[in-house]
């Protein structure tokens, strides 16, 4: 999680350097330009400072709701927000690794899922032995949780 802190504090500051610096520079060139009904620069880099406001805006949210995560209430025995868990795919006889994380950490191709897909959330809360069926975009996945690591067991 303190990867995730980090990568989210350090893009706030790369756009608030752009927001500060870089695009004040874009605007006054631009309004140097001329005419500001026709000019494209101009709204281009004021359409970019819009968007850059929103993106801070939306991370620096995102900050706040992650320092109000209290690890005290993620379950030390059941599936729950940075688990590791190991499945097998009861109809294909096949194991697969996923690691439930938040949506800005999915990497599907690297078995890093987000607790609000599918999958993720037909694996909260459940425990090592229980069998899940989990609605998937081609039908319904029969999946047994065979072996389970919490974020407890990680960080200790």
């Amino acid at each position: 999680m303190e990867d995730l802190k980090k990568k989210l504090q350090d893009e706030i500051a790369v756009l608030e350097n752009e927001l500060r610096v870089q695009l004040p520079r874009e605007i006054l060139r631009a309004r140097a330009l001329g005419d500001l009904s026709e000019n494209a620069e101009y709204h281009a880099a004021k359409e970019r400072q819009r968007f850059v406001e929103a993106r801070v805006a939306q991370l620096q949210k995102r900050m706040a709701e992650w320092s109000m995560i209290d690890l005290s209430k993620i379950p030390r025995d059941r599936v729950g927000l940075g688990s590791t868990v190991v499945v097998m795919d009861v109809e294909k006889d096949e194991e697969t690794t996923y690691k439930l994380v938040t949506s800005e950490e999915t990497d599907v191709a690297n078995g890093r899922i987000s607790t609000s897909s599918p999958i993720g959330r037909g694996l909260i809360g459940k425990k090592e032995g229980d069998v899940v069926k989990v609605r998937v975009p081609d039908g319904v996945k029969e999946l047994e949780i065979l072996r389970l690591t919490t974020i407890h067991d990680e960080v200790n």
